[in-house]
């Protein structure tokens, strides 16, 4: 993303992981956020556009921003699992960085089909007692995947003409649980020429 963007691996449970981390620029680290790439059977990587626009989001609100190419996907090893394999990995990620920045609040982020794994890693380790400090989901993957519910304050951004993922499944997933979610009118899956929507949603309403 940057010249000061980290590499580095960890293993996973099916091989190596290929992972990126940016820190903030001008202080310690206030918390981290991992995010969550869109599907990797349709050209999802961890510097998709989207993926990077979270990350720059999450920079300015002071966190480390920590990313993975799932399975198969750039130089991590194994195959694609549909969701299940990839949230065992990011639970390892989320071990690996909490144990380099202890005692540090864990915000998790997705795109697409990363919204299903980190909604299944939230579940994962609020069942365990340590539940993430808050969840951005972008795009969605409701309808597409069995979302679990998800906490009350969770950021939901979607694009009105996403065809990918229609708005409609996202609403009647939100609906029961009185989630709210932002709509950026004209939007696509994608969010071409809408990305610096993203950043300053996300900014906005972290800060609330």
């Amino acid at each position: 993303m940057n010249s000061q963007t980290q590499e580095f691996t960890i293993a996973g449970h099916a091989g190596i992981i290929e992972c990126k981390l940016d820190l903030p620029a001008d202080s310690a680290p206030r918390g981290i956020a991992l995010i969550a790439h869109p599907h990797p059977l349709y050209g999802g990587t961890m510097d998709n556009k989207v993926v990077q626009t979270l990350a720059r989001a999450f920079l300015a609100l002071g966190y480390a921003c920590a990313r993975m190419n799932f399975r198969g996907v750039g130089t991590s090893e194994g195959v694609h699992d549909a969701g299940l394999g990839e949230t065992d990995d990011m639970t390892l990620l989320h071990e690996h960085m909490t144990a380099r920045y202890p005692g540090l609040p864990v915000a998790l982020s997705g795109f697409s089909f990363g919204t299903f794994v980190q909604s299944r890693l939230q579940h994962r380790l609020a069942e365990q007692g340590r539940p993430a400090q808050r969840l951005v989901l972008v795009g969605c993957a409701a309808g597409k995947w069995d979302l679990a519910d998800v906490p009350a304050d969770t950021i939901v951004i979607h694009g009105e003409q996403d065809d990918t993922i229609p708005l409609a499944g996202v609403l009647d997933w939100a609906r029961p649980q009185d989630l709210p979610v932002v709509v950026i009118p004209g939007a696509d899956h994608f969010f071409h020429r809408k990305l610096h929507h993203i950043r300053q949603l996300v900014t906005a309403l972290w800060q609330r």
